[in-house]
């Protein structure tokens, strides 16, 4: 008895907490950048688009919490899920491969692009680099004071950049903005057939709401909270970059927004002018603080259990005095100061980047289907989550 209050005292997280880390690496530079495209490209129907995406992410996230409540308490996330369904072999392809690497790549460019747009505003003489490795050493060391440092900077970071993003969508949807608005259609079609193409890149604006897996060990109640949070999560980050897409309409031509590499940035100069351009670079850097933060903590947990599966070196499992797994934290650190150097103020280099992560996280997520398909086959009579018998015929 004693032990199990020991253990509930321990479980710090609630819903407030797995919704902050689900949308940690959902709201990204560079899904500012896609959300920009692809309503440049089909006008306010990509909102269509999206609300498909964010289902299938959703589908994605309900397999992901199937495999979680078939083997709650795990640190190694999709790992030991793959591993106990489909052996070391496609574990390693799917997690170093497909999942570690494609991250800490992506958590890399989203620092350089956060650089990038640093340099602009503040033409300070040092390299653009350094604000990467700034960002980079703060974060290392909140993660390693712990989970408490780490759910702190992660509440304030996300809810302040959702109610920043919210709010600028809002002033330009209501076209309240002090700059001049924008006469255009709302649309450049409505064929479908122009409209499926566009799911995929809809697709890259909620990629990472499994986020909140690794740290299901420290959230209470995780079997509810844990998937209800993402799912929350994705809802909200759908609602609040439709509401954006509406603010582009007003004050951005389409074909800018095709054309420009920063399209945030310049939707904030056509709303309110400077002060318009310094908040959407506020939400920049908000982007990549929660967007590293998440990366951190959750593969510094993965990294962790796999190490105790054996299948990376065992001081990967070994913790400091607030029980954080240090090395992990160090080790992803590095290889995002490593990605976000070799990406500086490289378009070509962040544009392919991301592709490359792209593809691997969809690898992972086909993954995680597979594997609940290979559980439930071995393991027929097994409880399901609750929450998603609805989406049964999907698995």
């Amino acid at each position: 008895m004693w032990g199990s209050e020991v253990l509930m005292e321990e479980k710090k997280l609630g819903v407030r907490n797995v919704v902050s880390v689900s949308v940690g690496l959902v709201i990204a530079t560079s899904c500012l950048v896609s959300l920009g495209q692809g309503a440049g490209n089909i006008g306010v129907v990509f909102i269509f688009a999206m609300i498909i995406a964010c289902m299938l992410n959703m589908i994605s996230i309900a397999s992901m919490s199937e495999l979680n409540a078939l083997m709650p308490n795990t640190t190694g996330g999709l790992a030991q899920y793959t591993l106990t369904s489909l052996g070391p072999v496609p574990t390693m392809v799917s997690m170093v491969g497909g999942y570690i690497l494609c991250n800490v790549l992506s958590a890399g460019v989203e620092a350089s692009i956060f650089s990038y747009a640093m340099g602009e505003i503040l033409h300070l003489p040092i390299s653009n680099f350094w604000y990467t490795f700034l960002v980079t050493a703060v974060l290392l060391i909140a993660n390693l004071k712990g989970v408490d440092m780490f759910a702190k900077i992660q509440d304030l970071v996300a809810y302040l950049l959702l109610g920043s993003m919210f709010f600028m969508g809002l002033i330009g949807a209501l076209g309240m903005g002090t700059g001049v608005k924008v006469d255009q259609p709302y649309y450049m079609t409505t064929n479908p057939a122009d409209i499926v193409p566009m799911i995929a890149v809809a697709f890259w604006l909620f990629i990472g709401a499994e986020y909140a897996i690794p740290i299901s060990k420290d959230v209470k109640n995780a079997k509810r909270n844990v998937p209800l949070g993402m799912f929350i999560g994705l809802a909200i980050m759908c609602g609040v970059q439709s509401v954006m897409i509406f603010g582009f309409h007003n004050y951005t031509t389409w074909k800018e927004l095709t054309e420009s590499p920063a399209p945030h940035l310049l939707y904030g100069m056509n709303l309110l002018g400077t002060p318009g351009k310094l908040w959407m670079t506020l939400v920049a850097a908000l982007a990549v603080v929660s967007t590293q933060n998440s990366s951190v903590q959750g593969l510094a947990n993965i990294c962790q259990g796999m190490a105790k599966m054996n299948m990376m070196p065992q001081f990967f499992a070994k913790t400091n005095k607030n029980n954080v797994p240090y090395i992990g934290v160090w080790f992803v650190s590095l290889l995002i100061l490593f990605f976000g150097y070799i990406s500086n103020d490289s378009s070509k280099l962040i544009s392919f980047l991301i592709l490359v992560g792209s593809v691997f996280w969809m690898v992972s997520y086909i993954f995680a289907h597979i594997d609940v398909l290979v559980l439930r086959h071995r393991l027929p009579k097994a409880p399901r989550t609750s929450r998603f018998h609805s989406v049964r015929c999907f698995h």
